[in-house]
């Protein structure tokens, strides 16, 4: 086909556009763009969303991105994320027609001499309100910013970016250190903002959170607080008195209290999501949001020392539309706040109850018998929850899809018999230092849950290789985590191989039974295997894996620490046989040089002190 193009001969520029929209992953938009010059000049019209990380986001790179990308939308900065530039390091080689001291050029000389110079200087390389300038210069039709822990953004660029980006719809600006002139020029300027996220501003006051709110009244649905010693009732009450439309108000803060909970339950009658971990409401407030807050649909509360089943009983009787529920460290909540929140609220379809020491068995039951749509159930630390509780919720939620149990000591076999003959639907069951669950209660989720997609069944003393029998020939895995189930070894992996064709994800770490036979079947059975946690498997070696990774060839992470029979040749083994290797983690001894210089970045060690 040489001298043939047949695609681009074809396709009209909109067709190749729409496929490029369609490709989720940015490694495939990247290679697409690799294919020709008109690919990777459609392939840049075709981008909408940018994330990069704050420590080279200088305004000579923002500005070459925006001359780059002409139709982006979104952007993500964030201080927590690395940077590589490889299509801005230098070349040996000089291409053709192009002179290697242009400007262009030099430029991108200029910014990788930045980036390594400032490498002693970390702070010195973050975004800085110049860079904040140049991005709304680039980019004035942005319309979802998050700027995330960038310490050097202050009121100053802050403001610039308000006064030329007024389609702003979303702003995120968690752990910025700005100021209250800031937040009230976006109030000023920004009149289609929707939603704000101030979680660990620590320069706001209530004026400029004030100034954004009357500002931003007619539009503003979603607001995040959090850490922030100066935003207080005050703040709310403003919400409250100008923000009708709002639906979503997330708060941590022990600086709140019930008069600005109250005043936003008597204004924003369309509040739908409220997450709160504010030691200083009580019930009082909730007696509010249960009566004013019908359309509350979501509620999570976290460390709450004042909230007792009185409020419980108030969110029971006046929000009927409630669909998601979560309760954390609610240790003044018992069983009968949480049945009043069961025979009140129908429509409930996810609960977690997490540390909530005195609620038990019969709180869950009012679940099971009156919430008949319940999706998911959750039940984080929960030592007074036994059989009865899941036995009601088998017999009524005979649309549960996903189950998490973590330190469940109360709930067995018996329960999870009652899980899989009720439960038939169920696609996640993730289960964590449950000591009473054996191969009984597995076996029956195997025989009757044949929708089941992920299990993990970790450090649970009683599951051993019968239960993984019945679950290969019952269910079609894409996920299982059996670490630490001691009672596992060779035949029970080897028949998850064979009869999950699918699997894509497996954990086998703090397995002292497995070989290297197991894996070889791996190899055999799973070859859309993508994720392999292998660590502190003690009889493992360098054949088992070498077995693996033959077949295997779409791994992208496999770690394998504390594996004493996996040497320096398994790790280039996995490195080698594996294109899309993205991450090995490893002991650093065992990296060789050579191993070093193909693998790169993918090689994550872990430190050891010899």
């Amino acid at each position: 086909m040489r001298g043939h193009d047949r695609i681009n001969n074809c396709l009209p520029e909109e067709l190749i556009l729409e496929i490029f929209r369609r490709l989720e992953s940015k490694p495939n938009r990247d290679a697409c763009s690799l294919v020709c010059k008109r690919w990777l000049s459609l392939e840049r019209f075709s981008r909408t969303t940018l994330r990069i990380g704050a420590s080279f986001s200088s305004e000579d790179f923002i500005s070459l991105l925006s001359r780059r990308f002409l139709h982006i939308t979104s952007i993500h900065v964030d201080e927590r994320l690395s940077v590589s530039l490889p299509s801005l390091s230098p070349s040996p080689k000089r291409k053709r027609g192009r002179d290697i001291s242009s400007p262009s050029s030099s430029k991108r000389k200029k910014l990788i001499g930045n980036k390594h110079s400032g490498a002693e200087n970390v702070e010195s390389c973050s975004l800085t309100d110049a860079g904040l300038t140049a991005l709304a210069d680039g980019f004035p039709k942005v319309e979802n910013l998050s700027l995330i822990w960038c310490p050097n953004v202050s009121s100053v660029g802050l403001r610039s970016l308000a006064e030329k980006c007024i389609s702003l719809k979303s702003l995120d600006l968690q752990g910025c250190y700005v100021g209250d002139q800031g937040l009230a020029a976006v109030g000023k300027f920004c009149k289609q903002l929707e939603e704000l996220n101030l979680r660990f501003c620590e320069g706001l006051t209530d004026v400029g959170v004030i100034d954004l709110v009357v500002g931003c009244a007619k539009s503003l649905k979603s607001i995040g607080v959090a850490a922030s010693a100066k935003i207080t009732d005050l703040s709310l009450e403003a919400v409250g008195s100008h923000c009708k439309l709002l639906e979503v108000l997330y708060l941590d803060s022990e600086y709140i209290h019930d008069k600005g909970l109250i005043a936003v339950a008597e204004g924003c009658n369309r509040l739908k999501n409220l997450k709160l971990q504010c030691v200083g409401v009580t019930d009082k407030a909730f007696a509010a949001v249960g009566d004013l807050c019908t359309s509350l649909e979501r509620l999570a509360l976290y460390s709450f020392q004042n909230f007792t089943d009185k409020g419980m009983r108030a969110i029971g009787k006046g929000s009927k539309k409630l669909k998601d529920l979560t309760l954390s460290d609610c240790y003044f909540v018992s069983c009968k706040g949480l049945e009043a929140i069961a025979h009140g609220c129908k429509e409930l379809e996810r609960v977690e109850i997490n540390g909530c020491h005195n609620i038990g068995t019969r709180g869950i039951e009012a679940i099971g018998q009156s919430c008949p749509r319940l999706k998911e159930l959750a039940l984080l630390y929960c030592q007074r929850i036994g059989n009865s509780a899941l036995q009601e919720i088998g017999k009524g939620c005979k649309s549960l899809e996903i189950l998490h149990l973590v330190d469940c000591s109360g709930i067995g076999d018996n329960a999870m018999c009652s899980i899989a003959k009720g439960c038939r639907n169920l696609k996640k069951l993730h289960i964590r230092r449950c000591y009473e669950i054996g191969n009984k209660g597995i076996i029956a989720i195997g025989k009757h849950c044949k929708s089941l997609t992920e299990l993990s069944l970790r450090f649970c003393d009683k599951v051993g290789n019968k239960a993984l029998i019945a679950i290969g020939k019952g269910c079609s895995l894409q996920q299982l985590n059996v670490s630490g189930c001691n009672q596992i070894s060779d035949a029970g992996i080897s028949a998850i191989a064979r009869g999950c064709p699918q699997l894509t994800h497996l954990d086998i770490s703090v397995l002292q039974n497995i070989g290297d036979m197991p894996l070889a079947e791996v190899g055999e059975g799973c070859p859309m295997l993508k994720d392999l946690v292998l660590s502190h498997c003690h009889h493992i070696t360098d054949t088992g894996l070498n077995h693996l990774v033959q077949k295997c060839k779409l791994l992208e992470t496999c770690h394998m620490v504390y594996c004493p029979g996996i040497t320096s040749a398994g790790v280039a083994t996995v490195v080698s046989s594996c294109p899309h290797i993205k991450k090995v983690l490893i002991e650093k001894w065992k990296v060789t040089e050579r191993t070093t210089r193909r693998a790169g970045s993918v090689i994550s060690y872990l430190c050891m002190d010899l």
